[in-house]
């Protein structure tokens, strides 16, 4: 539907069990959305503001499967769910995305928006049949008695969270993942036989190839990535049919199986019923799970970038051994400067994944007895973390490490300046000898071919023969 006018003239009576509530008259919400909108003007303006509409769209699938199963069991009309269907697949396409302006800060159970997708598929469904939201008259559905029939905001929020988290981090995170890591071992390819030199406690070592050093790179997206998909399996179990606390309570028997079966054909995804539905309204150890692997993910992208913008640093006065696509000006006063903006942007966005996941902590350990109340909060934490990852990673692969070359003159400078060469030698003077002409090479400011043949222990023929670093790779 189109965007609503800023200012509204026009107010309609709404009701429900409270009593009469003024609504905009040319919204589909009803009496609860709009006491929550007014009792719940928390942080709309700021990144985590209103309910992701990742999860409102989630929880529209729920619906129309619930409709569905209540319809297979008898328990509720064709017609209805008829309607329920139609109005679901409106949302789903985007058409009522307006309609949905409640804040993640509200009841910790979901309830006001469960009531707000309720409340619109019924006006929505009053519309569609030529009825008048202002004229009083009879609706073809209830929010309450229809639209969440066999069901709770103690289940149905907590399905739709994970149907909304599997959808998120199957269909976006996960290629942009496989896209950085196809990257960064396409760049290993290229880099192979670069030989460069190795540094550990940010100091100089023993050489390596560029290549392994990109190699590290790609295993530790790659490990991100099992990680996440580890956590799909506990994500795919649904505890809808739990309704209040777990128990069941006014869902006819079969009616889980078949919403999740109707879920699970809608959206593609291998989604089952829970294997304990009061752990599963009770505790939300499965979004914990996803999210620690999103940490994970950050704390290695959080390395990866960091690496690459050291490699890169300089150019001229630093190590410069790599040079990054030279994407945009970086600095107002100093001319011709390029800063590493990609790992940069990447970077922050590790440091709010990792912040993310210490409030995913708290609210995964703050349930009690038969509810978690931080459910809001949590969906809309994985949500915004996943999709930052997401972005991020694309944006890394596509501006910064498929663009990546290699300096090879410089490189090479530092490969022949290293004192750490001398590791080559140990095996044929020993640790003690070798140690002696890498301190000489260094206090005399001269070649290490230069100290070792100076000190005796070596011929410059020995030298050339030991002192390989093609032969120092270990591969």
């Amino acid at each position: 539907m189109a965007m609503r006018k800023a200012v509204r003239e026009t107010m309609r009576k709404e009701r429900d069990s409270l009593g009469t509530v003024q609504v905009p008259a040319d919204c589909l919400w009803g009496a609860q959305t709009e006491r929550s909108r007014r009792n719940f003007r928390i942080g709309l303006d700021t990144g985590i503001g209103r309910m992701p509409l990742a999860l409102i769209h989630a929880y529209a699938i729920e619906k129309s499967a619930a409709a569905r199963a209540n319809c297979a069991l008898g328990v509720l009309a064709p017609e209805k769910c008829a309607l329920i269907e139609r109005v679901c697949d409106e949302i789903l396409a985007g058409e009522h995305d307006d309609q949905f302006p409640l804040a993640v800060w509200q009841t910790g159970s979901g309830t006001q928006t469960n009531m707000n997708l309720n409340e619109v598929i019924a006006n929505r469904a009053c519309q569609l049949e030529g009825g008048s939201l202002v004229d009083g008259g009879e609706r073809p559905l209830h929010p309450n008695d229809d639209v969440n029939r066999s069901q709770s905001s103690n289940d149905s929020f907590p399905t739709a969270m994970h149907i909304a988290a599997y959808r998120m981090l199957s269909g976006r995170l996960v290629p942009a993942l496989e896209n950085l890591s196809h990257a960064l071992a396409a760049r290993a390819e290229v880099f192979a036989d670069t030989v460069k030199i190795g540094r550990t406690h940010m100091m100089d070592a023993t050489p390596l190839t560029l290549g392994q050093e990109f190699s590290g790179y790609a295993r530790q997206v790659q490990m991100g990535l099992e990680a996440l998909r580890n956590s799909f399996t506990h994500l795919a179990e649904l505890p809808i049919g739990g309704t209040a606390v777990g128990t069941g309570i006014n869902a006819p028997a079969g009616f889980a199986a078949r919403a999740v079966e109707y879920i699970a054909a809608d959206t593609g995804l291998p989604f089952v019923e829970a294997q304990n539905r009061f752990a599963g309204l009770a505790a939300h150890d499965a979004l914990v799970e996803a999210h620690a692997a999103l940490k994970q993910l950050a704390v290695a992208l959080m390395k990866v970038a960091g690496d690459i913008r050291l490699l890169a640093s300089g150019p001229r006065c630093s190590i410069g051994e790599i040079r990054l696509p030279a994407n945009e000006p970086g600095s107002s006063i100093m001319p011709g400067k390029v800063n590493p903006t990609q790992c940069e942007a990447m970077t922050m966005v590790c440091a709010r994944v990792i912040g993310n996941d210490a409030g995913m902590a708290v609210a995964g350990m703050s349930g009690q007895l038969e509810l978690n109340v931080f459910k809001p909060m949590m969906i809309a934490t994985l949500l915004e973390s996943a999709e930052l990852l997401a972005d991020a990673a694309g944006s890394f692969e596509q501006h910064c490490v498929s663009g990546i070359e290699a300096d090879s003159e410089r490189i090479r400078a530092h490969l022949d300046n290293s004192l750490m060469l001398v590791t080559a030698l140990n095996p044929h003077i020993g640790y003690d000898r070798a140690a002696h002409i890498a301190k000489l090479a260094h206090e005399q400011g001269i070649t290490l071919r230069e100290a070792a043949v100076a000190s005796g222990e070596v011929s410059a023929e020995d030298f050339d023969r030991w002192v390989q670093p093609q032969d120092m790779l270990g591969r």
